[in-house]
């Protein structure tokens, strides 16, 4: 089943290469979407995907790549829409 969550990350989560292991996970796991840096320095990304995987990319994100600290993660889950053709990362 196709689902799409939106998350935002909270923690020390810029700085650390959370948008790019973000996205090579997003990648092995064919899950779609995109990823940015936010002013207030939480990270916010959209994922679409096989529920199961969006929800191994949801895992990632309640820990990041070495070096984050991640406090909680904001999950909200949406309509699957399958606007995307790839995972991508945005530079606002």
């Amino acid at each position: 089943m196709k689902t799409r969550a939106h998350v935002f990350v909270t923690g020390r989560v810029q700085g650390v290469f959370f948008r790019s292991e973000t996205k090579r996970n997003a990648d092995r796991h064919d899950v779609k979407g995109w990823i940015r840096n936010l002013p207030d320095s939480r990270v916010e990304a959209v994922l679409e995907g096989e529920k199961d995987a969006v929800n191994a990319l949801i895992d990632f994100c309640k820990h990041g790549p070495s070096g984050a600290k991640v406090a909680n993660v904001d999950l909200k889950w949406e309509t699957y829409t399958g606007e995307f053709d790839r995972f991508k990362i945005k530079y606002s």
